[in-house]
C-alpha cells in the first residue's frame, strides 16, 4: 500500500511517499529556517504563507522522487495537529482537495504520534525489534512529553513540561548569548567548545515523583547567571545549558523506566538530534537492558515520511473532508474525531 503524505504543522512543507508503513519511496522536505532566522523564531502568518506557496511544488516532487503518478497512490494521509492552526490548515485543505478530486481516501494523522513512529521507520537489520510496552521521549521545538505505546494504536501520556518545551528553551537562550537561529545546533555546536565543570546549573523538577518537565526556570537561572558573572564564556554557558537539558530529561524519563517497565524505549523529535542527548539516552537504555532505537537526523526534524508510515497502521476517516486542524497538545483531544456521519460526496465538510 503506497501513501502519499503532506505534513505542515510548523516551518517545514513536507511530502513523503511510504509504501506498506516501512520503504521509504520519496522524502521531501523544504524548510523556512532562513526565513524566521531574521525574527529569532518562527513567525506563524509567514509560514503558513509560504506553505502555500510551496506546498503544489513540494508534493509534486515527492511523486517524482518514487516514480509514481497521484493515480498509483492508495491513501492520502495529512497531519491534522497538534502545531500552528494556519499552517496546519493549508496541509489540510490541499489534502482535502486532493482527496476529493482522485477519490482518495484521507487518514488524519497526529504530529506527535507520527514523530513517535519516526523510530520505528527506522529499522534496519542491526537494531533489536521495538517491543511493547514502549516508552517514548519526544523532544522538540514545541513539545516534551513522555509516551507510554501499548501498541501503534494505543498511546498514554504519562508527563509533559508544564512551560516551555526543551527546543523552545534552547531557541530563547540561544537568542540571549546571540547566537543564530536555531537555537538547538547553535548552542550544541558552542558547547563543543566549553570546558565541563566551570558552570552548573539547576535540573528543574530533579526530585519531583512526576514524569513533567520544567525549562522555564532553567532558562531563567542561565540569565541570573549571565547578569551576575559579566564575561561568561558563551561555550562554557552553552555546555552547561545542554548538559542541565539533557540531564533533565534523561532524570524524568530513567524514571519512567523504572516504573514502567517497558520492552523498548525510542526518542524523537527534533531535539533528538542533538549529540549529547543521543548519547545520554543510548547509555541509558543500554545500562538498564532496554532495547532501545534513535531515528536518523532526517528523521528527527519535522518530516512527512513519519506521517505516512504511521498512516498504514491507521484506518481512512470515513468522514475525511470533515477532518480539522487543531493546535492543542493534550493527547485525548487530539485523538478525538468528529461523530458526523456523512460520506465523502457530502461536500458541507469544512
Amino acid at each position: 500500500m503506497k501513501i502519499l503524505a503532506i505534513e505542515t504543522s510548523c516551518d517545514e512543507t513536507a511530502a513523503a511517499i511510504v509504501e506498506d508503513g516501512i520503504n521509504i519511496l520519496s522524502n521531501i522536505v523544504v524548510s523556512q529556517v532562513d526565513l524566521h532566522a531574521l525574527y529569532g523564531g518562527v513567525v506563524p502568518e509567514i509560514a503558513s504563507r509560504n506553505h502555500l506557496v510551496k506546498i503544489g511544488e513540494v508534493v509534486n516532487l515527492a511523486l517524482r522522487e518514487a516514480g509514481l503518478a497521484i493515480e498509483s497512490v492508495d491513501a492520502l494521509a495529512v497531519t491534522n495537529g497538534p502545531g500552528l492552526v494556519g499552517a496546519l490548515l493549508v496541509g489540510l485543505s490541499y489534502a482535502k482537495a486532493l482527496a476529493w478530486a482522485k477519490s482518495i481516501p484521507l487518514i488524519p494523522v497526529n504530529h506527535i504520534e507520527a514523530h513517535i513512529y519516526s523510530a520505528f521507520l527506522a529499522r534496519n537489520d542491526h537494531q533489536a525489534p521495538l517491543n511493547f510496552p514502549c516508552l517514548a521521549l519526544v523532544v522538540s521545538g514545541g513539545h516534551t512529553s513522555i509516551y507510554r505505546l501499548e501498541s501503534l494504536e494505543d498511546f498514554s501520556l504519562l508527563g509533559a513540561t508544564r512551560d516551555d518545551a526543551a527546543g523552545e528553551a534552547f531557541d530563547k537562550i540561544a537568542q540571549y548569548m546571540g547566537l543564530p537561529y536555531p537555537g538547538g545546533p547553535s548552542v550544541s555546536r558552542a558547547a563543543q567548545n566549553g570546558t565541563h565543570g566551570q558552570i552548573t546549573l539547576p535540573m528543574p523538577l530533579h526530585d519531583s515523583p512526576d514524569y513533567d518537565f520544567s525549562f522555564s526556570g532553567l532558562k531563567t537561572a542561565a540569565i541570573n547567571y549571565v547578569l551576575s558573572n559579566p564575561g561568561t564564556s558563551v561555550e562554557n554557558l552553552s555546555l552547561a545549558f545542554e548538559e542541565a537539558v539533557a540531564g533533565s530529561l534523561m532524570n524524568k524519563f530513567l524514571k519512567a523506566i523504572k516504573k514502567e517497565k517497558p520492552g523498548s524505549a525510542v526518542l524523537c523529535g527534533g531535539v533528538a538530534a542533538n549529540r549529547r542527548l543521543r548519547e545520554a539516552f543510548q547509555q541509558g537504555c543500554s545500562k538498564r537492558n532496554i532495547p532501545y532505537r534513535i531515528p536518523p537526523l532526517n528523521l528527527c526534524t519535522d518530516n512527512a515520511a513519519m506521517v505516512a508510515g504511521l498512516a498504514f497502521h491507521r484506518k481512512a476517516d470515513p468522514n475525511y473532508l470533515i477532518v480539522n486542524a487543531y493546535s492543542t497538545t493534550n493527547h485525548q483531544i487530539a485523538r478525538q474525531q468528529p461523530a458526523i456521519n456523512g460520506s465523502k460526496n457530502n461536500r458541507s465538510g469544512s
